[in-house]
């Protein structure tokens, strides 16, 4: 099964009541979306662990362990309560997000321009690069399936950083 990091209280969301006061030991029940049918959503990128229904707030107003996982190709509907129960706000059609970076590291050699990614790039516009931590701009390298291919040659020993989806 595969997972993808909900855009609703993804990572590290804090939840409020209607007054700005963290809504501790609030609760947030998971539905398939436009459905009162319970569906789980999960506590890692490995979807192995499924949250409780509800997932219970912890006293900041966060979720225990700060992730919510959500099945790909599948739509929520979050509900939100106070711990007394009372209705803040629902929230439907939600899905996961499927865009997931990745990262290839490869050492400069002073003469090497091209550099196979292990994965192709979705588009060029979906990379960035880094050498020695500086960012590249785009007009100093081509990105084209899974190929990078700088104008230049990167310095030997530098490290050399794609991010790309």
């Amino acid at each position: 099964m595969s997972v993808n990091l909900s855009m609703f209280a993804g990572v590290g969301a804090q939840f409020f009541d209607n007054n700005g006061v963290p809504l501790a030991g609030g609760l947030i029940y998971t539905f398939l979306a436009g459905t009162s049918t319970s569906t789980a959503t999960y506590t890692t990128s490995t979807g192995l662990i499924a949250h409780t229904n509800p997932i219970v707030l912890d006293a900041a107003g966060r979720v225990p362990g700060g992730q919510i996982w959500l099945v790909t190709g599948t739509n929520y509907k979050f509900v939100l309560y106070t711990s007394a129960s009372v209705l803040i706000a629902s929230y439907d059609n939600v899905s996961g997000n499927g865009f997931v970076s990745l990262l290839a590291t490869f050492t400069g050699t002073g003469a090497q321009t091209s550099f196979s990614l292990p994965t192709p790039a979705s588009a060029e516009n979906n990379t960035q690069v880094y050498v020695s931590g500086v960012y590249q701009n785009k007009s100093t390298y081509a990105a084209s399936g899974n190929t990078i291919v700088f104008s230049q040659a990167p310095p030997n020993a530098t490290t050399i950083e794609v991010m790309y989806t």
